[in-house]
């Protein structure tokens, strides 16, 4: 236990010593007046704000927010899968989807969110849809490229020994791509963070996107900056879920 305590110590105390840096430089700045308040809450007034709202939050903004997350990167994680092996199995799907996802890519999410509102209205399937445009674009390029990347010389060995494509994909392609379809899935979970609330910020009725919208039309800026507070350690929690499962995933592979 001591030694895990010390490795974690070492790997992440300058960065722990640089954000108490920060904050506390952050507290001073706002303290002295070189930043008004009402712009730039200082910490400790955004921490006041956060326990001041914390059972709102946490009982209507943060689990509808988590709920738009978690579905919409569902939906994107197992569509961009299927997608970026069926892309890897035929040249012609390749050639008429890959650009229409790039595509998807170049399209404002603020032009486009309210045309989600049209179709969904102000239900949470118009919040899930902006974040299965955001969060899909990664899974299916890391799986396409992860999965076209590397291998040859085991796909021509296992190919002289008489295997048949898909014995090539389960033994070599898919075990090789691992790696490059996690990080795919590690940027997807923290993206859908993001396409959630813009998708609340535009039009909802409850989710930490469209409290933060409501506190900034009414100039509480603490409020503000507590619920950015919550969404950035929502997206961390989740990135470290996708982390660990990552790890244990590369350990069976390893064995």
């Amino acid at each position: 236990m001591t030694t895990n305590w010390k490795n974690w110590i070492s790997e992440y105390g300058l960065f722990l010593l640089v954000a108490i840096c920060l904050i506390s430089l952050w507290e001073w700045v706002v303290v002295k007046g070189m930043v008004p308040s009402f712009i730039v809450p200082s910490p400790s007034k955004i921490w006041h704000a956060l326990v001041e709202n914390i059972r709102l939050l946490m009982i209507e903004h943060v689990p509808a927010t988590l709920y738009e997350v978690l579905i919409g990167f569902g939906i994107s994680l197992s569509g961009g899968l299927l997608l970026g092996i069926g892309m890897y199995f035929s040249k012609v799907l390749e050639k008429i989807l890959y650009p229409f996802l790039i595509i998807s890519q170049t399209i404002p999410l603020i032009a486009i969110s309210p045309i989600f509102i049209m179709w969904f209205g102000y239900t949470i399937w118009s919040k899930v849809a902006v974040t299965i445009l955001i969060a899909f674009f990664p899974i299916v390029v890391s799986t396409y490229d992860g999965l076209k990347s590397g291998g040859q010389e085991y796909r021509e060995l296992l190919m002289t020994m008489g295997a048949n494509r898909w014995m090539i994909f389960k033994k070599v392609q898919l075990p090789m791509a691992l790696p490059s379809i996690l990080s795919g899935v590690k940027m997807s979970v923290v993206y859908s963070v993001v396409g959630a609330t813009i998708g609340e910020w535009l039009g909802a009725s409850e989710g930490l996107g469209y409290f933060s919208r409501r506190m900034s039309s009414n100039l509480q800026a603490d409020a503000v900056f507590a619920a950015i507070f919550l969404l950035s350690l929502m997206g961390l929690l989740l990135f470290l879920c996708i982390t660990f499962i990552e790890k244990q995933i590369l350990k069976k592979k390893l064995r």
